[in-house]
């Protein structure tokens, strides 16, 4: 089973960082294929960024996914997720979509935290359009952001564990999901700190993943439309 390992952010160090978490955790069920955006933000942590990023997705996608059973994107904003399942013949996973689904199911109520102030907003509107929204007990937010979280790891761990412990503490929440590309692997870390559990979202997504791989899957119609400009292969996809 081949699954496409997508990064819709520029930076190679954190495909690197995750293609490594996720070979523990898949171990021999699957090959993971990571794949780095060629166009787009270092890291993603803004509006603007996390729109170019759908469009990265998009373009990744028409030029690796021939053969893969299914889509990983790597990314805790799911940026061009819908998009992809519109064209896609497999499944395709968000990252901040599966884990939401996971924490749910698994607590009920469950916080999430994750690096850079912009991403609280963008994530509560993200999590209300995909109908989430009614088990999230809150946000909260570190002021380095994923790329800064993943050049110095040790250095944010105090930070996201008091953010952790507050999302439980005072926001209530039965689970926390540590949200972020950049932050694959501290979930662990962070545990021993926090009175409840620690969901580590790229773990979360590659379950998700193995999971749908396996299911039938009806694929959509094809999508077809006019287009100029768009990279060769995308642009052979859509026409």
């Amino acid at each position: 089973m081949r699954i496409l390992l997508l990064n819709p952010n520029t930076s190679v160090s954190v495909t690197t960082l995750v293609a490594d978490r996720v070979a523990a955790v898949a171990g021999d069920a699957a090959t993971f294929v990571p794949v780095t955006a060629r166009f787009g933000a270092a890291y993603i942590a803004s509006r603007a960024a996390l729109a170019i990023a759908g469009h990265a997705a998009l373009d990744a996608f028409a030029e690796h996914a021939a053969g893969c059973d299914a889509v990983f994107i790597a990314c805790f904003g799911d940026p061009g997720l819908l998009a992809l399942r519109e064209i896609s013949p497999v499944p395709v996973v968000g990252m901040l979509e599966a884990s939401c689904l996971e924490a749910r199911h698994g607590a009920g109520r469950y916080g999430i935290v994750t690096g850079g102030a912009l991403w609280k907003p963008m994530l509560e509107e993200i999590v209300a359009g995909f109908g989430l929204g009614d088990g999230l007990a809150g946000i909260r937010t570190v002021e380095r952001t994923g790329g800064e979280i993943a050049r110095d790891p040790d250095g944010a761990l105090a930070a996201l564990a008091a953010a952790c412990r507050d999302c439980a503490e005072k926001d209530g929440a039965e689970a926390v999901i540590l949200g972020g590309a950049a932050l694959a692997g501290l979930a662990s870390r962070l545990q021993p700190q926090v009175p409840v559990p620690v969901l580590c979202s790229v773990e979360a997504g590659v379950r998700a993943c193995l999971a749908v791989a396996r299911a039938p899957y009806a694929r959509p119609a094809p999508v077809t439309m006019e287009t100029v400009h768009l990279a060769p292969a995308l642009s052979t996809l859509l026409g």
